[in-house]
């Protein structure tokens, strides 16, 4: 079919009777058979009590026992739904599943409530959309039938093949195959499908990437529209063509996102930070096809030493930044107190000519020259005439990440690693909009400037459209669980890092955790823990806390708009408001308000919009719009996850026999992971293969304890280990732990009984 029922239901209004004909006319569908499979969606919509028939149309019904969540299943069989509404996770058994798979969006119905220590338990009830349209896999004959075996071991099925796939049979194991569904399992039913091509396993860089494109359904994305690009309308734009301006390039791939340009500025209220977006709400008409593409397409994303834009070629180069060339940019221009604060703020729609470009060898140099040198580096000679400028933007970059981490922001010494083939990945985007915290950067990286600032402009947009009550994108990021946060820091007591609880037991902010474990000699595995019960940052039609930013009121991104369509959104959104908002209530009225600056807040009474433009942009700004942001943003995520894990499989595979010293960096019940540099590749030493005793988990102190000989494995500890083998495909090693020549007790002195020992119950932190 060429619509899911998620997209049935995003077009049809909350309250209101939709004819079927324009039903149809939303969806697209002009052919007879597409017609035909709508009127049996809704037919079974209507049996499962989701839709209801009038003569005029079908409406929705509202049944608020039915939970909208995305599933998530692991290679052990358990599976959870992750509700889209930020409530605890529902445990979904094997004969409740229902045909859905993991990554789909479900409606789900609770059946059991959770308790202290239990997930609440549910059956799906419906699949909203599909995650897998094809699948790699490996073709196999099983008794009489030919069938695909996914990679992917969260896939929970088998797929059935045509007997003429049999030539995709591989015995040797050299390749995958890349299979297309053609339907998805239904009653009794397998899901059936087809190989549409082969992929060599050890092919080398590229075909790895062509591996991960195939896998995550990026080989082939929509071309965008023709359309005309808009020119940006020169009246009441501010000239800032002598403002020295700098620009900050910290990635190298092709194709890499535009990123905002900096100014320094001496006002009457103190010093002023300008920072310029690229002007792509201009270009662009809201509502058209070319806007409707953006987005589809959700965000720009990193593959390395290239990038997948989200801008198409002609708009990029149209909104693109150059040294010494005028370009259209919309501009804010921060005030920024002595310490760091931001006292006032005021929009405009600029024009800048950017004086120079900063890289890191810019930086470096910075760091290392001498107050009275006289002599310039080579790397600074580009920027010689704005070096002052360029100064103190470092230092008010340093006073806007204490006043950011003083807010309850999270800093985390959790780089990744130093392989080539990462390229851009190496470097973090400004607003690291999928993690709760930040990547903690050294000075000379010039994303440790620009997203100082970036946040801060987010902070003020924020503050802006909440006030003049303007449909905004909001980011937020909720607090962790406090019970989460007790548990890491009970784990670090466990592990004698020096913290205090409070009279009550509880644990210090999630802030100063990472302060105090960035001293530790255990703070990677500490790290890795606090990093995992932080909170991800989502796209909210409501004003929150984003704690990221260290913001607890609103915060509304749009500095990145050639990365991020909610930047753009934001930033279409402040276009409009600068060039059309209505500044007074009447044309009798002769004092007019200043809609671009903080000073109109309390003093507008009257629409800045008109009703029509507003409903427009209501409409437009819809549930639908959050969850396919959300979702990429989760993409986004697992496919960095992926592209790291696969570079750092291939840099192991040459160690496989080799003993080498590692971290242990995480502890389990099945055994423990060790990390292993220089590329920090991830292992498991399985307990099975601990032969000299019988090891028991500890959960709450991060190790595993000998039962005679007393000999711990904990979090942090340095271990020896061999290499027995290296899946890259399903990002696997394999490691056996080499016991110490003294094979005498551990020291550990046991404090607990058997009460201690973890006994299994389905939860949602379970590996998946």
């Amino acid at each position: 079919m060429k619509f899911s029922v998620a997209d049935l239901l995003d077009h049809l209004p909350e309250s209101d009777v939709l004819p079927v004909e324009q039903l149809e006319k939303a969806l697209g569908l002009s052919l007879t058979p597409d017609k035909q499979h709508l009127r049996i969606a809704l037919a079974g919509l209507e049996k499962v009590g989701l839709l209801e028939s009038h003569e005029a149309g079908i409406s929705r019904r509202t049944d608020d026992s039915l939970i909208e969540a995305r599933l998530r299943c692991s290679s052990k069989g358990f599976c959870f739904a992750l509700r889209e509404d930020g409530g605890d996770d529902i445990y979904i058994r094997d004969h409740q599943l229902n045909h859905a798979w993991n990554g789909d969006r479900v409606l789900v119905r609770i059946t059991r409530e959770g308790g202290r220590r239990r997930s609440p338990e549910g059956g799906v009830q419906c699949i909203l959309e599909r995650a897998t349209a094809s699948l790699l896999a490996q073709v196999e004959q099983q008794d009489d039938h030919l069938v695909a075996v996914p990679l992917d071991d969260r896939l929970l099925t088998t797929v059935a093949l045509p007997a003429e796939d049999a030539a995709y049979l591989d015995p040797e194991a050299e390749s995958v195959v890349e299979v297309r569904l053609d339907r998805y399992p239904v009653a009794q039913f397998p899901p059936l499908g087809h190989v549409a091509r082969r992929l060599p396993i050890k092919g080398g860089e590229e075909a790895d990437l062509d591996l991960l494109l195939t896998k995550h359904r990026l080989r082939e994305r929509a071309s965008a529209p023709r359309a005309s690009l808009r020119s940006p309308n020169d009246k009441g734009r501010t000239d800032l063509t002598a403002l020295p301006t700098l620009l900050l390039r910290p990635w190298q791939g092709a194709e890499a996102p535009e990123l905002p340009a900096l100014s320094l500025e001496e006002g009457d209220e103190g010093l002023r930070v300008w920072i310029h977006s690229p002007a792509v709400a201009e270009r662009i008409a809201p509502g058209s096809a070319t806007d409707q593409w953006l987005r589809q397409q959700g965000s720009a994303y990193c593959l390395g030493k290239r990038w997948l834009p989200l801008l198409s070629p002609a708009l990029a180069k149209a909104t693109g930044f150059r040294p010494g060339e005028s370009s259209a940019a919309v501009s804010v221009a921060l005030t920024i107190t002595p310490e760091g604060q931001l006292s006032h703020y005021r929009f405009a729609l600029t024009t800048i000519r950017p004086d120079a470009e900063v890289d890191t060898a810019a930086l470096e140099a910075l760091a290392d020259r001498k107050p009275k040198a006289r002599t310039v580096p080579a790397p600074l000679k580009a920027v010689k005439n704005v070096l002052p400028d360029l100064e103190r933007l470092i230092a008010v970059g340093r006073g806007l990440q204490e006043q950011r981490l003083a807010a309850g922001s999270v800093d985390l010494d959790l780089p990744f690693p130093s392989l080539e083939v990462l390229g851009d990945l190496r470097t973090p985007e400004p607003d690291e909009h999928h993690r709760g915290w930040m990547i903690a950067l050294p000075p000379t990286q010039p994303l440790a400037l620009l997203r100082e600032v970036v946040l801060v402009a987010g902070r003020a947009l924020g503050h802006h459209l909440q006030a003049l009550q303007l449909p905004a994108l909001f980011a937020v990021q909720a607090a962790p669980d406090p019970a989460e946060i007790n548990e890491v820091a009970k784990a670090a007591l466990a592990l004698d890092v020096p913290l205090e609880l409070d009279d009550e037991g509880n644990a210090p902010a999630p802030g100063v955790l990472a302060a105090i474990f960035a001293t530790s000699e255990r703070r990677r595995g500490l790290q890795h823990q606090l990093s995992e019960v932080l909170r991800p940052v989502q796209i909210s039609l409501e004003p929150g806390p984003n704690l990221l930013a260290g913001e607890a009121q609103a915060y509304a991104p749009w500095c990145l708009a050639s990365s991020s369509y909610a930047d753009l959104w934001n930033q279409q959104l402040l276009v409009l408001l600068l060039s059309e908002g209505k500044d007074r209530p009447s044309v009798r009225h002769k004092t007019r308000v200043d809609l671009a600056s903080d000073a109109c807040h309390g003093q507008i009474d009257w629409p800045l919009l008109p009703p029509s433009q507003m409903a427009e942009l209501q409409q437009s700004r819809s549930v639908s719009l959050l969850q396919r942001l959300n979702g990429r943003a989760r993409f986004l995520a697992d496919l960095q996850a992926d592209l790291l894990a696969m570079a750092q499989a291939r840099a192991a595979e040459p160690l496989v026999g080799q003993t080498l010293t590692g971290v242990i960096s995480g502890v389990q019940s099945y055994g423990f992971f060790v990390e292993i540099p220089p590329s920090l590749v991830e292992g498991l030493v399985h307990v099975s293969s601990l032969k000299d005793d019988w090891y028991e988990y500890r959960s709450r102190q991060n190790r595993l304890v000998g039962r005679k000989n007393r000999r711990t494995y904990m979090l942090g500890d340095a271990v020896e280990v061999t290499i027995l083998k290296v899946d890259a495909l399903r990002h696997q090693i394999d490691l056996v732990a080499i016991l110490p020549e003294d094979d005498s007790s551990g020291s550990f002195e046991d404090s607990t009984g058997p009460d201690d020992q973890d006994g299994f119950e389905p939860d949602s932190s379970e590996e998946a």
